[in-house]
């Protein structure tokens, strides 16, 4: 099997064959099932230290579950040394109990990634969205009577890596917005009730108008001469804080709303969100389809999914 141009959209069933597929795997336990589809590929493929790799999937399902959908498992493991992406199917009718906290799942894809492609688990949860949206999608799946019907599934529904890793696939729901007329008090309580520093403010339908953060909250209680000072330890009372605190139920957001802050176009490379937390030096950067806000992405949330995920 030829590596695929990866400057092009890749079909998931570039990567697995009938071969690849277990049907109907009834009375297995969730190790035991890993064990035998990791048995599989290495038996077709040679993927290398069988054990070593069945302990790294298990210590990754021990970090998170990996039941993303309703009765869908996608166990998987970065693999140092792998020189492809390697991928088994499990199908069950009576279903495997993945996680004690969640139903038992009926369809389970094992995904090898080789440690050289950190994004690519990611790109191949977006190539798996139209599965992850269908609650029946499982149940279907585990309904077919070969292998090939299963490919045949994967095949039709038209599963493709896109050519590049995109914002929309490290973005994060997010925190909810605030919206452009409510009043000052409601940023400062959800800045010290959620420990946050910054929330977007979106209108009535959803567009993002602008940002607040605390550090422009703050801007807005000093005269803005005094902010030039190196040293303001003169300044020993809390009079102007005073000022903005009888104020806040009754004073808007735009004293402190900003139209300068980080975006990205959902389809835009995620690449482009490290030059927002480097050279920007910003910690947020919103995810948008036009002006319609879609979610964000934090620094740590990046390097998670980037480097752990």
């Amino acid at each position: 099997m030829s590596e695929p141009d990866s400057s092009q959209p890749v079909k998931l069933t570039h990567y697995f064959t009938a071969d690849d597929v277990l049907i109907d795997a009834e009375g297995l336990a969730r190790d035991e099932l890993i064990h035998r589809l990791l048995a599989r590929l290495d038996e077709r493929h040679g993927i290398g230290d069988v054990e070593a790799i069945y302990q790294a999937v298990l210590a990754r399902e021990a970090l998170s579950g990996t039941n993303v959908a309703p009765g869908i498992a996608f166990p998987h493991a970065r693999i140092t040394g792998l020189k492809r992406l390697y991928v088994a199917v499990a199908t069950s009718r009576g279903g495997v109990q993945f996680s004690v906290d969640a139903p038992p799942v009926q369809l389970v894809v094992l995904f090898l990634i080789p440690t050289r492609m950190p994004a690519l688990y990611l790109q191949i949860l977006r190539s798996l969205a139209k599965i992850l949206a269908d609650p029946s999608a499982a149940g279907k799946v585990a309904s077919f009577a070969t292998p090939g019907e299963v490919v045949h599934f994967f095949d039709r529904g038209g599963q493709v890596f896109p050519p590049h890793l995109c914002a929309v696939d490290v973005m994060e729901e997010g925190p909810k917005p605030l919206t452009e007329h409510e009043p000052l008090k409601n940023a400062i309580d959800r800045f010290v009730g959620e420990g946050l520093s910054e929330l977007a403010v979106v209108d009535a339908d959803g567009d993002i108008v602008g940002v607040v953060s605390a550090k422009a909250l703050l801007k807005v209680c000093l005269p803005e001469y005094l902010l030039w000072m190196g040293d303001l330890s003169p300044i020993v009372n809390f009079e102007p804080f005073i000022d903005v605190l009888r104020g806040e139920a009754s004073s808007s957001l735009e004293d402190i709303i900003t139209d300068e802050f980080a975006a990205l176009q959902l389809g835009d490379p995620a690449i482009s969100a490290v030059g927002a937390f480097t050279r920007g030096n910003a910690s947020v950067c919103y995810v948008l389809d036009g002006r319609r806000l879609k979610g964000v992405v934090t620094l740590t949330s990046f390097l998670n999914k980037i480097f752990r995920e």
